[in-house]
């Protein structure tokens, strides 16, 4: 059978590759599981359009196991995370793909702590999904209830604020809400710091989310800060647990930076947690040259945020992130959080005194390509002689001055290629080409 979870959940085109009995399987699974068919569910969702579909199929699933499911509708990831920790839940699922086009759509399972699940007991829960029909089922009053959850969302919004009004910010800031789940609640969260905010990208249709706009499409806001006159421009993903900023010149400044603003400022005030930061493989070199050189450590994991939650609670670090904008700050939330990063930044604008592209400048990153080649054959691209043997070449020639990582993608039918040195021209060629190759080899019917 084919695997259903990935890096992030269970994702792919809706009603073709993720269809409505997937869900409704994994509302069962999930019910017997994690809630022992009695305690309660809560489920949220995204803008897209195939997202009611999905979240009926999942509350179908679990009522009829005897769960009473909590129905959010439509909020930012992080938001389900922090209700479903403390809401007396036994578990949280958020029908969302994230940064994914609008065609595609994820189911992701939360514990009753509001965190991923780990490796093992998304195994147990996967193959439970393949025999959902053989679980047992309860009749009459003993099956499952659907109830509003709406007003739930009350306390994550009250939660923010109040980090919200902790900060006095005088700054004009631009913010792009992706068309996404974001726009229910960040625009009056950041207005909470005093900043006047000019909103974009709030007005989703089912199919705009994250189209043109967003954490993945910064440049749409970027070419606005200017006409905004804004000091500030944060950019949230689809379902708001990504952020990537723009600066007042209309620079981007990724995740890779924003994480080496907050801990160089907070190695200055002697306020990071065992003056540790955890990144994934991918993070720019860069930052930890920046972060090393301020008396700081930089541990690195594999790609995903649950590997970079679990380095933070073994090292004992409040900070982690990715280079793509997702940012853990542990004493906020255990799970990555846009606003809490647009929050945190503002917070650092505001002490520092100085200008974003200042703080931006002390992290000098490496020239880095990255590209994600669309392939029928990710997962077996080192089968391929010619590929693997050009990468191989690739990593040689760079030993000493660079990296080359090449990685099947954990969400969508993709390879993804990373390759970063001190040579911006020779980075960029081995990236086309290496793409190029990866392209024409693992599309075929058959690899020879």
């Amino acid at each position: 059978m084919p695997r259903l979870f990935g890096t992030d959940g269970i994702r792919g085109v809706a009603n073709v590759d993720l269809r409505p009995t997937h869900a409704y399987a994994l509302g069962r699974a999930t019910s017997h599981q994690l809630l022992g068919g009695t305690r309660r569910l809560v489920v949220g969702q995204d803008t897209r359009r195939s997202g009611d579909m999905l979240v009926a199929s999942v509350i179908s699933g679990a009522t009829s196991m005897g769960s009473d499911v909590h129905r959010l509708g439509v909020c930012p990831t992080p938001a389900l995370s922090f209700i479903a920790g403390r809401g007396g839940f036994g578990a949280g699922i958020m029908v969302s793909a994230s940064h994914n086009p609008a065609e595609d759509n994820g189911l992701k399972v939360l514990d009753g702590d509001g965190l991923k699940l780990d490796d093992g007991l998304e195994d147990e829960l996967e193959a439970l999904i393949w025999r959902a029909d053989e679980l047992a089922s309860p009749t009459g009053g003993s099956i499952g209830l659907e109830v509003d959850g709406r007003g739930l969302l009350d306390s994550y919004r009250a939660d923010r604020l109040a980090l919200a009004r902790s900060i006095h910010s005088p700054l004009r800031l631009s913010l792009d809400c992706a068309n996404g789940s974001g726009g229910v609640v960040a625009p009056e969260i950041l207005a909470g710091t005093g900043a006047m905010v000019t909103v974009h990208f709030d007005q989703p249709d089912g199919m705009n989310i994250n189209l043109g706009c967003g954490a993945t499409a910064p440049a749409a806001l970027a070419a606005m800060v200017g006409t905004d006159r804004a000091d500030v421009g944060f950019c949230l993903d689809g379902d708001a647990d990504r952020c990537v900023a723009i600066d007042e010149g209309g620079h981007v400044v990724d995740g890779d930076q924003l994480i080496g603003i907050i801990a160089l400022e907070r190695l200055a005030r002697g306020a990071l947690a065992e003056s540790t930061v955890v990144v994934t493989i991918l993070s720019n070199g860069g930052l930890d040259t920046a972060v090393e050189a301020a008396g700081g450590r930089v541990v690195r994991t594999p790609v995903g945020d649950k590997h970079i939650h679990d380095a933070m609670l073994v090292s004992g670090a409040g900070l982690g992130g990715e280079k793509s904008g997702h940012v853990i700050v542990m004493e906020h939330a255990p799970t990555g959080d846009g606003i809490v990063t647009a929050l945190e930044i503002l917070a650092i604008l505001e002490r520092t005194g100085r200008p974003l592209s200042e703080l931006a400048a002390r992290i000098a990153l490496y020239p880095q390509q990255q590209r994600n080649v669309p392939v029928r054959h990710k997962e077996g691209w080192q089968a391929d002689r010619q590929l693997a043997e050009a990468v191989l070449a690739a990593k040689a020639e760079l030993a000493g001055h660079g990296r080359v990582i090449v990685r099947p993608s954990g969400t969508e039918e993709t390879l993804r290629i990373m390759i970063e040195g001190d040579d911006a021209a020779r980075i960029l060629t081995l990236a086309d080409e290496l793409s190029k190759l990866a392209a024409d080899r693992l599309n075929g019917e058959r690899l020879d």
